[in-house]
């Protein structure tokens, strides 16, 4: 991939990240299906702090490297091209979207006390949103842990599920639902909770098929917890306007990540295809697998360009951009499982064994399209959209082109 456009700082942070992952992080790997442990972990992020390629989203005040959100893609892509690359360089999720959140609406305090060992690497963290049926999933307005205001705070309670990185994580972004009070509107509130708060506790595991978010994906009970009113993140009431500016970049950090996931996959592939010969010649030669090369090739460089519009969108006009990444969320994550596919198939039957990492790359893709908001919410959010805005352009004046031509020439 070529960026030719890049800041020199930029090009030159690029370079010492797939320098640093090739180098340092790919022989650190665990065996497809394990998972990293933590004097591993420890090791990789020492030494990326000795590189100068970590944090790299975060601002330089808080000891990452400030990348513009315009500018995150070809860093994360180079961070993705490892399974255990985000973690070693401290932008995995679900440390990177809350650590972009923090940033933007956190009180000095709120950052100092988490924001800063966060992204030091010190601490981890997770965010409580999703819940078991009939609560919050795809449809964050199903909400239903509440926050009702007492004596110098809040009392939480509810059932989150699927909260990704609560096993070892330091505290909890934990969406409630809350009444109107003090002149702020019912709706939803953002509250930072530590996990050592006697009213949360970690609850049963689910075992997914991925392995690379530190934490798992395990229930957490939220009973009679008491915060102080300085939990509060933002303001009360606005939590669900917050969750989109988490939400919208955190979409397409996954889809940058796993891009990077899946050239690391192409390029296997490409190996693999240029030296085992197959029917008098390399795999290469032979027009079924240059099909699956090429269809490869297109869907990487298809959603690297969705990927690069979104970003910059996202950083000139938000809610555009929030938009979009819906878009690339539902684009990239299934392209990048068919790349990674595609590789298994011209690998043969090593591509389906633990000999090659490329099974592994499968399971842990395949989840996003269901994380962040199923592919089919997506979409039916994307077709909403768009027909609001082709009725708001005809109202205003664009020309109707729905009805046929009644007697044209020629026409049937």
């Amino acid at each position: 991939m070529t960026y030719p456009h890049l800041p020199p700082e930029t090009a030159e942070l690029r370079e010492r990240t797939r320098r640093f992952i090739r180098e340092f992080v790919i022989d650190a790997e665990p065996a497809p299906g394990g998972r990293l442990d933590q004097a591993t972990r420890d090791r990789l992020q020492a030494a990326a702090k000795e590189a100068g390629v970590f944090a790299p989203l975060v601002p330089k005040e808080y000891g990452g490297q400030g990348l513009p959100l315009a500018h995150w893609s070809p860093i994360l892509q180079e961070a993705g091209y490892s399974s255990i690359g985000p973690v070693a360089l401290n932008c995995m999720a679900p440390d990177e979207g809350n650590m972009h959140m923090l940033n933007l609406i956190a009180t000095e305090e709120q950052k100092k006390r988490y924001l800063t060992p966060l992204a030091a690497g010190d601490v981890r963290s997770c965010f409580g949103m999703t819940e078991p049926h009939p609560g919050a999933g795809s449809d964050p307005a199903a909400l239903r842990t509440t926050a009702v205001r007492t004596d110098g705070g809040w009392i939480i309670d509810g059932h989150k599920r699927f909260t990704s990185g609560a096993v070892g994580a330091g505290f909890c972004i934990v969406m409630a639902r809350t009444p109107a009070v003090d002149g702020s509107p019912e709706g939803a509130t953002m509250f930072l909770v530590d996990m050592t708060n006697p009213g949360i506790r970690v609850g049963e595991a689910i075992h997914t098929v991925d392995r690379s978010i530190d934490g798992g994906h395990p229930h957490l009970y939220i009973e009679d917890c008491f915060v102080p009113d300085d939990a509060v993140l933002g303001e009360v009431g606005l939590g669900f306007r917050y969750a989109q500016v988490r939400l919208g970049p955190a979409r397409l950090t996954h889809c940058m990540r796993w891009l990077g996931l899946a050239r690391r996959a192409h390029d296997t592939a490409l190996d693999r295809a240029a030296k085992r010969e197959l029917f008098g010649g390399p795999i290469d030669t032979l027009g079924l697998a240059q099909h699956l090369i090429a269809e490869s090739v297109i869907d990487i460089e298809t959603s690297d360009a969705v990927i690069t519009k979104t970003a910059a969108l996202l950083h000139t006009d938000p809610k555009a951009g929030s938009a979009l990444s819906s878009v690339a969320k539902v684009h990239c994550s299934e392209a990048i499982f068919r790349v990674i596919d595609r590789a298994i198939q011209i690998c043969g039957g090593d591509g389906v064994s633990d000999g090659l990492p490329l099974a592994q790359y499968l399971n842990e893709v395949r989840p996003f399209r269901i994380y962040d908001g199923s592919n089919e919410t997506h979409r039916w959010a994307i077709a909403r959209r768009a027909s609001a805005a082709r009725g708001a352009a005809v109202r205003a004046g664009e020309p109707y082109r729905g009805d046929a031509v009644v007697g044209r020439d020629g026409g049937a």
